[in-house]
């Protein structure tokens, strides 16, 4: 394995015999989308304040909705109208938000969910059934199964990151595992919160020793480690950790790279702005560029975009993060003939009521001015990359309580989002504990009105 790492630094063939795990692979059919960076808002993003009007709240304001079994996680009051104006933007005429002016460009280019649904309105498995399909039980990640089918196009980073500025989120690490399936297909976490090459990656670079000295330790190590495998048959976890430790080899020679945004000409770096998440969004369309297959970026750790108190105030503040990067990155990606191939997501694990929440003991402060969390029915929107552009799917109720007209649930948006990827989502499967698993699990249905 040592020789096929330094045979592909070096340009040689390796045998057709032996093949990387994160080699290129061709999916079922012709795929739609080769790339994928997904903008996670952490915590729930309201989907009345951002991408679904709803002008029947202002008439109803201070009122009670006349909504039967208006069921929330918490105690709520009466409607709650958004402190937002909404318009309509391109030739589509999508109404969207003034939080998203920038990112509202793009609508021509956008296919704006508005009728997804989850199962329950707790952050912890809203968020696992986001990102891994699976609410309660361990199970690998989107970027994970894409990982999986797809392999890399890039052998000198990893396929799949995972940037998180501050820290980590709720249930951390388990967003981005792979969990059965072989560790090489984690996602690799960066802490986007610093600026600096070895913050950003730690130990990326050896001061000590040269790329020639290093390659003789590790050609020793991975010899001993194959002998130590082949007196213990499979063994996935070294497998996985054999894997890692040529990528950190390979990672020498471009991770410096990607990541120093100095090297971009002034008015990109202008166009995404100098901020934490104007460096990632920026860092992200590099690293696609460099053919790295999957890119998780996360938005509202620390602050999430859980705003039970002071909604108008801290929503405003998090999409003005969020706001003008987000549209950069739409400009840049088509500009350089990227978006089709690049399937941008945004979206959080659940929306927001449409009704105020009461004071709640531990749960907020009790001004009476914000929201509480809503699986019943929320927003997300898909970008280039083989949607449907310029689209508004489904709908949510009047007053945007619950999903009532073309409903996607997440298993379903899953099940869409494998097809983009050139795969029928009931046959990606991994043997594991007696049983042929998928991302779906055994739910989720192809939405095609949401592929172009």
């Amino acid at each position: 394995m040592a020789g096929l790492g330094l045979a592909g630094l070096l340009g040689a063939p390796a045998t057709a015999a032996v093949q990387s795990p994160m080699s290129p692979r061709q999916p079922h059919f012709p795929a739609k989308a080769k790339h994928v960076i997904h903008i996670f808002c952490n915590g729930g993003p309201s989907h009345v304040d951002t991408f679904d009007p709803k002008p029947k709240l202002a008439e109803f304001a201070g009122k009670t909705l006349p909504i039967e079994n208006l069921r929330t996680e918490r105690k709520t009051g009466a409607a709650l109208p958004s402190p937002f104006r909404f318009q309509k933007y391109g030739e589509c005429g999508t109404e969207v938000s003034e939080l998203f002016a920038h990112t509202a460009q793009h609508v021509d280019e956008m296919c704006v969910i508005r009728s997804m649904y989850a199962d329950v309105p707790n952050h912890e498995p809203s968020l696992m059934l986001m990102n891994c399909g699976e609410a309660r039980a361990s199970r690998p990640s989107f970027g994970s199964w894409a990982t999986y089918g797809l392999g890399t196009e890039n052998q000198n980073l990893p396929g799949f990151i995972a940037m998180c500025p501050g820290g980590m989120p709720i249930t951390e690490s388990n967003n981005w595992r792979s969990a059965f399936l072989p560790g090489v297909y984690q996602g690799t976490y960066i802490n986007t919160e610093h600026r600096e090459i070895h913050k950003l990656i730690e130990h990326v670079r050896n001061d000590k020793l040269s790329l020639e000295h290093q390659r003789d330790q590790l050609d020793l190590l991975q010899n001993l480690n194959r002998r130590h495998l082949e007196t213990r048959g499979e063994d996935p976890g070294l497998e996985s950790r054999i894997q890692s430790f040529e990528l950190a080899y390979r990672m020498q020679m471009e991770a410096a790279d990607v990541f120093d945004l100095n090297q971009e000409p002034k008015h990109i770096r202008e166009m995404y702005g100098d901020s934490v998440h104007g460096r990632q969004l920026l860092m992200a369309r590099r690293l696609v560029e460099r053919g790295v297959r999957f890119v998780q970026l996360w938005h509202g750790e620390g602050q999430p975009w859980d705003n039970h108190d002071d909604l108008e105030v801290n929503h405003r503040r998090l999409a003005g993060q969020l706001d003008q990067p987000l549209g950069a990155l739409l400009t840049d990606l088509k500009q350089r003939g990227m978006l089709d191939e690049t399937l941008v997501i945004w979206g959080g694990e659940f929306g927001r009521t449409p009704v105020v929440e009461l004071p709640t003991p531990g749960a907020n402060a009790g001004k009476v001015n914000g929201r509480d969390h809503n699986h019943w029915g929320f927003s997300m929107f898909l970008a280039g990359g083989g949607c449907r552009r310029g689209t508004v799917y489904g709908a949510t109720d009047e007053f945007g309580f619950a999903a009532v007209e073309n409903r996607v649930h997440v298993h379903d948006l899953h099940a869409t989002l494998m097809k983009l990827l050139g795969f029928d989502h009931e046959k990606l499967t991994y043997r594991f504990a007696g049983r042929d698993f998928r991302l779906t699990d055994v739910h989720g249905t192809v939405v095609d009105a949401l592929i172009g």
